[in-house]
């Protein structure tokens, strides 16, 4: 990155996250950037942050349950005070790595929203709308996407489930009680988020305009990963199994990938929602591209997160 400064990633404890992490604080000094880590308070955030200073990084630990949107402007407030008072360097990358998979489509978050969208995308939407005017030109944001959101010979072959998408306002909200919980409701609601992502992907580039690149990273397929942690125990077997396949992907083969994403001039020209998949800029199926579904997502976005006391914001003019 020519000009290295802070990167913030959310969800540094583990798998990929942890490996982008590792990849970040091992670059050499005058490439090495400053670590902001966001994520759940405790031991796991602890250990990568200790991890990352050994190997010559400033790191800050940033408790923060993303599926609380109180927590996450808090956690941005603490970005912002830290980007203050001198404490780290310009704030040049962002990473909105975090995600999960519920179990549960009727489990919701601390704002009463279905766990998986109000994880995987609203937060991350309440996050980087809350640090826009701190950012520092030139600056990028990086979300980690997914291809699950359209169906192909080898997700159907594994009945992983695509999106069926809705009004986002129906998407953010939780299941009722007459649709039991199932792989299939949760497969459907992740790929609904992941869709999500890149539908803000290129309606956020429109909104930010010039100085900041948005672009979206898929890491290739990680089965065994913590994602499926809530699925059942026959389901988490086998998907470990899968992931000894060669050349399957891992979180210790993406990490570093995902690293390179925000920091490596290779990808500084990435704007509007760019896809990358491990190492290729590949282009998103038709369905991604949809300018209405994009605007109605914006609206709906500030919509939900103003139902939070939250809001999203970006003073366009700092």
């Amino acid at each position: 990155m020519t000009e290295t400064g802070t990167v913030l990633i959310t969800g540094p404890t583990r798998n990929l996250g942890r490996h982008a992490v590792l990849a970040m604080a091992d670059r050499p000094d005058g490439l090495r950037p400053d670590l902001l880590l966001v994520g759940r308070a405790g031991r796991d955030l602890t250990a990568v942050a200790d991890e990352a200073r050994g190997l010559g990084a400033r790191v800050h630990e940033i408790g923060c349950d993303l599926a609380s949107l109180a927590d996450v402007r808090a956690a941005a407030a603490t970005v912002r005070g830290l980007l203050t008072d001198g404490a780290v360097r310009p704030l040049r990358a962002l990473v909105a790595n975090a995600g999960i998979m519920s179990a549960d489509t009727r489990q919701a978050s601390a704002d009463g929203y279905e766990l998986t969208f109000a994880v995987n995308y609203l937060a991350h939407a309440q996050l980087i709308g809350d640090l826009f005017t701190a950012f520092t030109a030139p600056a990028r944001v990086v979300l980690v996407g997914s291809n699950t959101y359209h169906a192909n010979f080898w997700r159907k072959l594994l009945h992983v489930a695509e999106a069926e998408w809705a009004d986002p306002v129906e998407l953010a909200r939780p299941a009722g009680d007459e649709q039991p919980p199932g792989m299939t409701a949760s497969g459907v609601a992740y790929s609904n988020a992941k869709l999500a992502i890149l539908y803000y992907a290129h309606e956020l580039q429109r909104q930010v305009g010039q100085g900041i690149n948005v672009s979206v990273f898929e890491p290739g397929w990680m089965p065994g990963t913590a994602l499926g942690r809530d699925a059942p125990a026959a389901f988490q077997a086998m998907s470990r199994a899968l992931g000894r396949i060669p050349g399957v992907s891992t979180p210790r083969r993406s990490g570093p990938l995902l690293a390179a994403m925000a920091l490596d001039d290779q990808w500084s020209h990435l704007r509007a929602g760019a896809f990358v998949v491990k190492t290729k800029l590949t282009e998103v199926q038709p369905v991604a591209h949809d300018p209405d579904r994009e605007r109605r997502l914006w609206e709906a976005t500030a919509q939900l997160l103003a139902g939070a006391g939250a809001s999203l914001v970006l003073d366009t003019e700092t």
